[in-house]
């Protein structure tokens, strides 16, 4: 359901969030999400036409959040890169079907409109705020400690 293109775009978002006072180059990015730094630049466009990063060149440049990470949803997010496709007629093309979906299509568009719910009413806060062990991007003392034992 979620593409490895929005899972990239989450975690670039997320680290530029966690820094939001100075901007990321994209190595820097992509190290911290574990991101394919080709294609990680493939998203940032993206993401830059969508109005979510401020991208600025030259030595202290780098990428930025365009707007607060509290202002920023989940699903902003996924509409930049790759949007849900809701079904608002027969996806087989069946005349007699045309806008009435059927039981199947109904329930399928369902789920995807409870889906964009759930995605616009969280935001990039939300993620970093959300109380736990284990914090997006970050190592927790937890594993840390596992890995050395």
């Amino acid at each position: 359901m979620i593409s490895q293109t929005v899972e990239y775009a989450l975690r670039a978002m997320v680290v530029l969030a966690q820094n939001p006072d100075s901007p990321q180059t994209a190595l820097s990015i992509a190290t911290a999400a574990k991101l394919p730094t080709d294609y990680l630049l493939k998203v940032m466009q993206s993401l830059g036409r969508a109005g979510l990063v401020n991208a600025q060149r030259g030595k202290h440049g780098g990428f930025t959040l365009a707007r607060a990470a509290d202002a920023i949803t989940i699903l902003d997010v996924l509409n930049s890169v790759d949007p849900i496709q809701r079904i608002h007629h027969c996806p087989l093309g069946l005349k007699s079907h045309g806008t009435r979906l059927c039981a199947l299509h109904r329930r399928l568009d369902s789920a995807l409109a409870m889906v964009e719910n759930a995605f616009s009413s969280t935001t990039l806060s939300d993620i970093l705020d959300s109380p736990g062990p284990v914090q997006p991007l970050c190592e927790s003392m937890v594993h840390l400690h596992a890995k050395a034992n």
